[in-house]
């Protein structure tokens, strides 16, 4: 098998420990999962950024400036570190859809961390695209990070058409209209999967909806920390 990002082969190490059972092949080499940034050690409860405070400054603010957080937390898999922006570039804005591949075992450790508990009665919401985003990227980069999950990933919202939000300012994000359709409530716990969380306008967007329409408790989990 090769690494699926530098495409060098990757060479099994057979241990006494996996010698009749070998380990599960690894989507990228050593090298490359070594400059992948995982978010270790203190990080903000509610929106896994990295900081020494127990809520950072970023959720302080929308605990200020909203009478009520539908969000219960958001927890992050990575830093948005210079590889991993080089990742998503090409997976997302580019079309290599097989990259998605490198971060299935990372989602599916962080899952069991944090969400296992839930899993009977939890059910995964991927945030949409546009039907003309969609078109235009050929598939739903939060879709296909959420079928990883070992647990019902269903569509029940809908995305109304607008400008990029990695072309908005931060207040600019923040000040946006919600642009979020639900079809469908749904009076189970729900977890949101996006790839980046910024400043947490998207999910907070995305869970207003559902918490207004009876959802009892709203989570996110995103590929990256931005």
């Amino acid at each position: 098998m090769n690494c699926l990002w530098c495409y060098n082969e990757i060479i099994p190490e057979i241990t006494w420990t996996n010698l009749f059972q070998l380990d599960k092949p690894k989507p990228v080499c050593n090298s490359c999962a070594d400059k992948l940034e995982q978010l270790q050690g203190d990080r903000c409860i509610k929106c896994s950024r990295q900081t020494d405070a127990e809520i950072c400054s970023d959720c302080q603010w929308w605990k200020a400036n909203q009478e009520t957080d539908p969000l219960e937390f958001n927890y992050s898999v990575f830093a948005y570190n210079e590889l991993m922006q080089e990742i998503i570039a090409k997976w997302k804005y580019r079309g290599d859809y097989a990259l998605c591949g490198i971060f299935k075992t990372y989602l599916e450790d962080a899952f069991q961390e944090r969400f296992s508990k839930l899993k009977r009665e939890i059910v995964v919401v991927p945030i949409p695209l546009s039907k003309e985003r969609a078109k235009e990227r050929g598939f739903n980069q939060a879709k296909a990070l959420a079928e990883f999950l070992p647990t019902k990933c269903t569509d029940i919202l809908l995305r109304k058409h607008g400008e990029k939000q990695s072309k908005k300012t931060r207040m600019e994000r923040i000040d946006t209209e919600n642009p979020f359709i639900l079809e469908n409530p749904i009076n189970k716990p729900v977890i949101l999967v996006d790839d980046i969380y910024t400043t947490g306008t998207t999910l907070r967007h995305a869970a207003d909806l559902l918490k207004n329409q009876g959802c009892p408790a709203i989570y996110g989990l995103t590929l990256i920390r931005g």
